[in-house]
């Protein structure tokens, strides 16, 4: 696939007439059957090359020998365990990852099965932390036709039959799916993806005289909470008969009783036909799981309407022995078109045997006439109603909110999905559409930005049904008040360094909470499965102050309707860590844009995790030293991997306690956050962790000049590029902090600590850069290391968020458009012409900072990160030039063949690390930076730093702007804080 055209040409514009005869786009010129005039475009017959993993350099590999035999001992460790270690760079996939990604199918949150441009099923993200790579190959729509006068006969499977997946398994008398009519070349055939629909076009393949138009649609609706969750997808079949006979068509779809891998293998499955009274029929395939996870279960069907019949077969088999073998089926479609009817009576099947594949099969059939047209449409849903995670933990996916935990809920699910698509469909345009016809974007920004949403769904994510207090809680105060005095223990909980918030485990014969204590550390686990209604109490189980809980009974009337859940998302499907805060940074925006709730959940999920302490030993394996897993007023790298929200920091190669990035970029999100929605409740509940936050981070200060300096290991997030110093990364992030908490305290009426952060903000700026400005860029570090000059791709990631936030800038314009031009000149257009994005690391000279492995690299998100910060300097041109490295390399025809599985980075040849990665969604910031909203477009017009007067404390007294004396008659805690307003008790003279 890739080819020198990535480094020589710029496209900009992939129309579909290229791609299909003008003639057949007219036919489908309705109902949305034909492809968008932007989309991301390939031909079923293109070949999808292996992808290169990255590899370590001699030096590099010798630095990291150590950090490896730990690693590879730790990785042991937890297999013994039967777990899987979050970062594993030693176990390979048995599918080696190819340039055959499409859009993947469902809503988020639910389970995720994504789907290859060519048409196969794979990446299989059903059970939490796992991902099944390999295409299950049974899974799959063929088509049947038969003329009037019976000369002209077809029957392929939908998919081209060079497909890796089938060259093994073909044999003579083969009774499985290599006995199908895998007929269809794919070179008059072509895939359209525009996330979360994709469009197949087969112009004449396999009939000269039948143009075919599939249309995949999933429920990913902004704003949208209900919809969006749910595990389901239809494929409408759009039919134009060209020819002069009529032609009956059956299409057909046949589907596995599998999760991917090998568990179609293990026994006990049962399949079920079901029909509905409006004509909705199909089968019901019920999964028996291994490892004691929860069961799923899949509903295939169609929609029989006056012109459409439907029938089914329950099961068959793909091997002899099994009754009913593929090869019998499939002669069956062939000579009759259709399933038996009295199918639909048959009743469950016998549960499979251990070794044997048991599969079902929808067909539809209809008559087309002579140039006239016909739709078929199809579904697919999946229930798999309980989340377990490896320690224990269970919770209901936030779809059983409104379908409930049956197991045949797959079978509401997939009739909806065919009642309400149309609908689904006019909500996406809506929301895509000003978008797609706004002129001033460049058409490869404009599909891209869409189809990088794919994380959302295939990124692992989860979103369970867990609200912030459960309601029975809400509607009996006698039982909140009872709660508060069994199991919350209140402490004073100010916001220094002598006293900490610490996480304790209680349990009653009720509840399975958490409180707030000053002296208890994490006890072993006394919980079990949290899933069953109104059970989950997770704000207390993660430390909530009685405050909140006061605060949040205060809302109890709203909290039914406006709850939203809890969301995880993956940092990579090869880096197994929950919600990973440090990349949430970048790929923050898209949620705030989308689904601006569900971030401010998350936000409050790391607002509760500030506040609590874990004194559990681990052992961080970059050094060998131990640490304790959660320091308190340390936002948490992550929130886990086996026990989301109760085991955090899953992550330990380095201790991120003493990372220098995570508190500030809470600060940033929360204060960006709270800017952007205007919610002052959720600013009230976060800011006792804002400032437990900020005032963690002066232990780092230890010159005295305001500025955090860093350690001499890599803490932050490129977390194998050493820091020494003041650097222009974390240092940048710290004084956009201080300003950001400033204008957060102002506005919540926390007077003094605003003063404090403005004082510190006033006395680190000019020290910042003092000591990194050099006259056109800000040095790496203020260390003398040979690579301390280097230029940073993301040296201003604090200006970034500034902008964003609308606060004042960091420095002057010049400095800014300074720095970036140069981070444009360099770390760009110094790299194959700006053709693969920023390199992150560059030495003045032009030569790339081969330092360690990430300064060499090309950050994918980073690069859509730094694009944003210079549209919002009013450097348009620079930053698509900018970003369209990353689209040519990574998503056009002649790149990589990153498509829907953009990794982290890539170096300089194209090979990539971390497949499937979250910080890309970082181009979703492009689009704010765009179109911000009217909160942050309105705020630079009122600099809230001037806002903020400082007044000269003496002893006990204070002179205010008004030139009256207020006496300081109490320091507030935060919870008085909270309570009052942010308001110290003051009496005026």
């Amino acid at each position: 696939m890739v080819s020198g055209n990535i480094f020589h040409c710029r496209k900009n514009s992939w129309p579909p007439g290229e791609y299909i005869s003008k003639s057949t786009l007219q036919l489908f010129d309705y109902d949305s059957s034909a492809p968008p005039e932007q989309a991301w475009r390939r031909r079923l017959n293109s070949h999808a090359n292996l992808l290169k993993e990255f590899r370590v350099t001699f030096v590099e590999a010798v630095k990291m020998v150590r950090l490896g035999i730990r690693i590879w001992s730790y990785v042991r460790e937890e297999a013994s365990h039967g777990r899987k270690a979050p970062i594993d760079p030693f176990t390979r996939e048995s599918c080696k990852p190819s340039a055959s990604q499409g859009v993947p199918l469902g809503g988020m949150g639910s389970g995720s099965i994504s789907r290859g441009f060519r048409g196969e099923f794979r990446q299989w993200q059903i059970i939490p932390s796992e991902c099944e790579a390999s295409p299950v190959m049974a899974n799959q729509f063929s088509i049947f036709i038969s003329r009037d006068g019976g000369n002209k006969n077809f029957a392929s499977v939908l998919a081209p039959g060079q497909h890796e997946g089938l060259r093994s398994s073909r044999k003579p008398d083969d009774q499985g799916i290599s006995s199908w009519g895998w007929n269809l070349s794919g070179q008059h055939s072509t895939y359209h993806a525009l996330f979360p629909r994709a469009w197949t076009i087969y112009d004449g393949e396999p009939d000269p005289e039948l143009k075919i138009s599939c249309r995949q649609i999933s429920p990913f609706i902004p704003h949208n909470y209900k919809e969006s969750s749910l595990p389901a997808a239809v494929f409408v079949y759009t039919l134009v008969n060209t020819g002069k006979e009529r032609a009956k068509v059956s299409l057909l779809f046949t589907w596995a009783n599998s999760i991917g891998g090998s568990s179609h293998l293990s026994g006990d499955h049962v399949n079920e036909p079901f029909k509905a009274e409006d004509g909705v029929s199909g089968v019901l395939l019920y999964h028996k799981t291994a490892k004691g996870n929860p069961p799923v279960t899949f509903a295939i069907a169609a929609c029989e309407t006056q012109n459409v019949s439907v029938s089914v077969l329950p099961s068959f088999g793909l091997s002899e022995g099994s009754g009913l073998t593929a090869k019998g089926m499939w002669c069956k479609m062939v000579k009759d078109g259709q399933f038996d009817q009295e199918n639909f009576y048959s009743g469950p099947s016998m549960p499979s045997s251990p070794g044997e594949t048991l599969c079902a099969a929808v067909a539809a059939s209809a008559w087309v006439e002579p140039h006239g047209k016909c739709t078929v449409a199809f579904s697919l849903a999946w229930s798999s109603p309980k989340v377990k995670f490896v320690k224990g933990s269970t919770f209901n996916r936030r779809y059983t909110k409104f379908y409930g935990t049956s197991e045949k809920a797959a079978v509401d699910l997939a009739h909806d999905a065919l009642t309400y698509y149309n609908r689904w469909e006019e909500e996406i345009e809506k929301w895509q559409n000003p978008v797609l016809k706004d002129e001033t974007l460049p058409e490869w920004y404009k599909f891209t930005l869409f189809n990088e949403l794919y994380f959302l769904v295939a990124g692992g994510t989860i979103w369970i049904d867990s609200p912030l207090l459960s309601s029975n809680m809400r509607n009996d105060k006698d039982q909140v008040r009872e709660l508060e005095n069994a199991v919350v223990k209140e402490t004073e909980a100010k916001m220094d360094n002598n006293k900490r918030a610490v996480v304790e485990r209680t349990t009653d014969s009720t509840y399975d909470s958490a409180a707030i204590t000053g002296h208890h550390h994490v006890n072993e686990k006394l919980y079990g499965d949290v899933s069953h209604e109104n059970e989950s109490v997770d704000t207390l189980r993660k430390g909530n102050s009685t405050g909140t809980l006061h605060s949040l009974t205060r809302r109890n009337q709203q909290y039914d309707d406006d709850d939203v859940g809890r969301f995880l998302y993956l940092e990579g499907v090869e880096y197994i860590m929950w919600c990973t805060y440090d990349v949430h940074f970048y790929a923050s925006f898209a949620l705030l844009e989308l689904f601006p709730r569900i971030e401010l959940n998350i936000q409050r999920d790391f607002a509760r995790a500030v506040l609590c302490e874990d004194g559990r030993k681990v052992k961080f394996l970059a050094e060998g030293n131990c640490g304790i897993r959660k320091v308190y007023g340390a936002v948490p790298h992550d929130l886990g991997t086996h026990d989301p929200w109760y085991e955090m920091n899953a992550y330990n190669i380095h201790d991120t306690s003493k990372w220098k990035d995570l508190n500030p970029k809470f600060v940033l999100q929360v204060y960006r956050d709270f800017a952007a929605t205007g919610d002052l409740q959720f600013g009230v509940d976060v800011w006792p962790a804002v400032r437990a936050a900020m005032e963690y981070m002066d232990q780092f200060d230890r010159d005295g000049d305001g500025l955090i300096e860093n350690d001499g290991f890599p803490d932050q997030t490129y977390d194998t590029w050493t820091v020494h110093g003041v650097s222009t990364y974390c240092g940048c992030l710290w004084l956009a902090a201080l300003q950001a908490a400033a204008a957060m305290a102002h506005e919540l009426g926390d007077t003094e600590f605003a003063e404090t952060c403005k004082r510190k903000f006033l006395k680190a700026k000019p020290a910042f850069e003092e000591k990194l400005w050099n006259g056109s860029y800000f040095n790496y570090d203020s260390g003398s290391s040979g690579n301390s000059k280097s230029i940073q791709a993301d040296q201003l990631a604090g200006q970034w968020y500034t902008a964003s936030s609308g606060l004042p800038s960091l420095f002057d314009d010049s400095r800014i458009k300074s720095a970036l031009r140069k981070v444009y000149d360099f770390n760009v257009m110094k790299i194959k012409g700006g053709r693969m994005g920023a390199v992150n690391g560059m030495h003045p000279n032009g030569k790339v900072d081969e330092t360690c492995m990430q300064s060499r690299e090309v950050w994918t998100g980073v690069t859509y990160g730094v694009a944003a910060t210079m549209i919002l300097a009013g450097m348009e041109d620079e930053a698509f030039t900018t970003a369209e490295g990353i689209f040519l390399a990574g998503w056009s025809e002649d790149g990589y063949g990153y498509s829907f599985q953009t990794p982290e980075a890539w170096t300089m040849d194209g090979h990539y690390r971390s497949l499937m990665y979250m910080r890309p969604l970082a181009i979703w910031g492009m689009q704010y930076a765009i179109n911000q909203p009217k909160a942050i477009l309105e705020a630079p017009k009122i600099n809230i730093m001037d806002r903020i007067h400082l007044s000269s404390v003496v002893g006990g007294f204070s002179l205010n702007e008004t030139g009256n004396f207020t006496l300081l008659l109490s320091q507030p805690s935060p919870r008085e804080a909270v309570n009052n307003g942010g308001q110290g008790l003051r009496v005026m003279f």
